[in-house]
């Protein structure tokens, strides 16, 4: 694996532990600063960082926006460029854009529709913008795609169940994640396998 799929890797496991972070604290569960989210490619466990000063946090978004203003330009003189639409859906992800980003992740898509971890992204960013439903599909065309993508499988059952309400789905998305890693992590430490037997207990009392 190279030092570009590495980057995008820990970028997607951190996103997951974003998103997943809302069902932990409904559980009850205690957050620390660190997380360990399921294995992937790497069972390199993702830590929470520090928030950055003002300064550091402005220098970095300042960055951030040079990169897209030179890779809008990139893009323009070749749209066919898929790993410049994928990078400047990423630097729209990570400043929050999430229209741009979705403008960008479905380009790219357009252009290699199956690349999972983008699919993974702009489900999340379909999430960020109020569209769960959407969100959810972008989970299953990811699934499909790689039906090992673990991410992807975790992803889907926090929307369903935090979103959409949809209990059962949810613990489907999450038994279908067991079957490919029976030992995979969610946030604070538990397994999926403690989360769907949480739930499976308060509807027994």
């Amino acid at each position: 694996m190279g030092k570009a799929e590495k980057k995008e890797e820990k970028r997607y496991k951190f996103e997951t532990l974003v998103i997943a972070v809302c069902v932990a604290m409904a559980f009850g569960f205690m957050v620390g600063a660190a997380f360990t989210v399921y294995k992937l490619d790497s069972s390199t466990p993702v830590t929470r960082m520090p928030p950055a000063s003002s300064g550091v946090a402005a220098n970095l978004n300042s960055e951030k926006i040079s990169r897209i203003s030179m890779l809008k330009k990139v893009v323009e003189k070749n749209p066919e460029d898929g790993k410049t639409w994928v990078e400047l859906g990423n630097l729209y992800f990570d400043t929050a854009q999430h229209a741009e980003a979705i403008d960008a992740y479905s380009r790219a898509l357009d252009i290699d529709p199956n690349n999972a971890n983008v699919l993974t992204d702009l489900g999340v960013m379909y999430r960020r913008s109020g569209n769960s439903e959407k969100a959810v599909e972008m989970f299953d065309r990811a699934i499909v795609v790689d039906p090992k993508h673990e991410t992807s499988r975790f992803n889907k059952g926090i929307v369903l169940l935090h979103d959409i309400k949809d209990e059962k789905g949810a613990m489907a998305a999450w038994r279908g994640l067991l079957e490919v890693n029976p030992l995979a992590m969610a946030p604070g430490g538990q397994t999926v396998d403690e989360l769907i037997r949480h739930f499976e207990s308060r509807e027994k009392k």
